[in-house]
């Protein structure tokens, strides 16, 4: 017989359906083995699914991974503030932490405008990538680089950022890195395009972590510590990011489009 595994199909940091990111979010009783746990993201094809199970160290509420359709990854912001909105929409309750396993402890709380995510800041410094650079389409005016694979690459205008049409595929064989393209937005303050290729994610709808990296660029350029966000993929989401210390809070909507079940053999 099969088992049956509760299952939610969110669209994150978006107020409507059809927008944002999709993630999977599956709260389970205990860990599956990491290979059925890399099956059912594969099957379920979105950039992210999480898994959350009861925390039994008394350090937080859940345990939480993050699985994209070819490996586990380390942070991912959208399935995390996905994960608090099933939680915390079929439990009560005003936030949830979360214990992870290389970002520390999370943190999803309620807030005006949907959820607020409490992710880790994440610092880049000015480098140089020419392969990088040389794949991207157009040239950055800047390139910021951390060497836990996320690249800030600022471009002069919004029009250059929506234009870019990078050789992906080139991207990729460079590793699982991020490349966050970004620019001063005409609607919003900011405004990014994020490409993991080589994370099996071509273009990503809305990229938590990247905004993690975002938050501290921009709040250094802009000289305050909050300002609109927009990533303009072709689901599109928004985000209002805050620097808290070294921490990075975005808060964004969240809408449940699927409640149901996922059947595993």
């Amino acid at each position: 017989m099969s088992r049956i595994l509760p299952y939610w199909h969110v669209d994150a940091f978006a107020d409507r359906p059809f927008a944002g990111n999709q993630a999977a979010v599956m709260p389970l009783d205990a860990w599956l083995d990491d290979a059925t746990l890399l099956a059912i993201a594969e099957e379920n094809n979105f950039a992210e699914t999480a898994y959350v199970v009861p925390d039994a160290s008394g350090e937080a509420d859940y345990e939480l991974r993050w699985f994209t359709p070819t490996e586990e990854v380390r942070l991912c912001g959208h399935a995390t503030l996905a994960s608090g909105h099933v939680l915390l929409s079929r439990d009560g309750g005003e936030r949830v932490t979360f214990r992870t396993r290389k970002a520390g402890v999370l943190e999803v709380a309620k807030a005006a405008g949907g959820y607020e995510l409490a992710l880790p800041l994440i610092r880049t410094e000015p480098g140089e990538w020419a392969e990088a650079v040389a794949l991207l389409g157009d040239a950055p005016q800047e390139v910021w680089l951390n060497p836990d694979r996320y690249g800030v690459y600022l471009f002069e205008t919004e029009e250059q950022v929506r234009a870019l049409d990078p050789d992906l595929r080139g991207l990729g064989a460079l590793g699982n890195d991020q490349f966050i393209c970004t620019a001063p937005g005409k609607e919003t303050d900011v405004v990014s395009r994020v490409f993991v290729p080589g994370g099996g994610v071509d273009e990503d709808s809305f990229t938590g972590s990247a905004h993690a990296a975002l938050t501290y660029f921009w709040t250094e350029r802009l000289g305050r510590e909050s300002f609109s966000a927009f990533q303009a993929s072709q689901r599109g989401g928004h985000a209002e990011c805050l620097r808290d210390g070294e921490r990075a809070v975005l808060t964004g909507a969240c809408v449940t489009v699927v409640e149901g079940a996922f059947l595993l053999p």
